[in-house]
């Protein structure tokens, strides 16, 4: 019977990957209104079999319109996609503008930059590549990791915090049928108005309006859209594409005909569109983030 348990427990493990809950600032998030976990952002860390384990890691920003995360099928799921590829993955759960205390820009930004950081900043106790530290977000999630993308700051060098003192610059994008505009011509305006507030100011809405951010420092990307999305128009996607040929920053682009907002990227019931997760992994290698 003692023996039927132990293998009961073993078969779970092995059928589980790692997983560990980190919070970004151990001692208090900047800005927090309260001890609440919606109020103390953190990552989820999910590991690979160290039999396959590479160097590479990845932060992903789930969607859900800056309102609620959607961190299973835009989370969990992909966290796995990338284990099975040998990839640590980090899920973030960054603060958002619906939940009662109201996090506005700048907060989900400071978390994301935090989150990136802290992945670079302990590279070495993990046994990662500070330069294969990439970025990756679905829908408003994708506004906030190419926001990063187009907002990263070099890090305070002079910070007593080891973690601040490094680049929160990703090595790497990857955008699921991204929210990218904020300025009313293509937008998701209820991702806008989580983010920005009732009534924003034209100034705040062009500035993250990240196709209008992006410089030859934006990094390497890589976009997936359906054309059908009549949540997030395509637009969305297409442009901030523009922007980055515009720039000289290698980018690919993947649009599909059919499908509908947020179908994530693996288990979907749409096994056309489901094939975007091959030809990103093929990129990827080009990339030198997996073998």
């Amino acid at each position: 019977m003692k023996y039927l348990l132990l293998l009961g427990i073993i078969c779970i493990s092995m059928n589980s990957f790692a997983q560990e809950k980190i919070y970004l600032w151990p001692d208090g998030a900047p800005m927090a209104k309260s001890k609440e976990d919606a109020d103390q952002p953190y990552m989820m860390a999910y590991n690979p079999a160290t039999k396959n384990a590479q160097k590479s890691a990845v932060v992903i920003c789930p969607g859900g319109g800056y309102g609620h995360l959607a961190d299973d099928h835009e989370g969990k799921q992909v966290a796995k996609w990338y284990n099975d590829r040998g990839v640590t993955a980090y899920v973030l759960y960054y603060r958002l503008g619906f939940h009662k205390s109201g996090y506005t820009h700048p907060v989900p930004l400071m978390d994301a930059e935090r989150a990136l950081r802290m992945v670079r900043a302990n590279a070495g106790k993990w046994g990662l590549d500070p330069n294969k530290v990439g970025i990756m977000g679905f829908s408003a999630g994708g506004h906030l990791a190419s926001s990063l993308g187009t907002h990263f700051t070099d890090g305070d060098k002079s910070s007593k915090d080891p973690v601040e003192k490094v680049s929160s610059r990703p090595n790497y994008m990857v955008l699921g049928y991204p929210v990218i505009n904020m300025d009313d011509s293509f937008t998701h305006r209820g991702s806008m108005f989580n983010l920005l507030g009732d009534s924003p100011n034209k100034e705040e809405q062009t500035l993250m309006s990240n196709e209008k951010q992006v410089t030859n420092l934006t990094p390497p990307t890589f976009l997936v859209h359906t054309t059908e999305d009549s949540a997030v128009p395509v637009e969305n996607s297409l442009y901030f594409y523009l922007a980055l040929k515009k720039a000289g920053v290698p980018a690919e682009m993947h649009i599909y005909e059919k499908g509908a907002h947020g179908l994530g990227m693996v288990n979907t019931k749409n096994e056309i569109f489901n094939s975007w997760a091959d030809r990103l992994a093929d990129w990827l290698k080009v990339h030198q983030v997996i073998d």
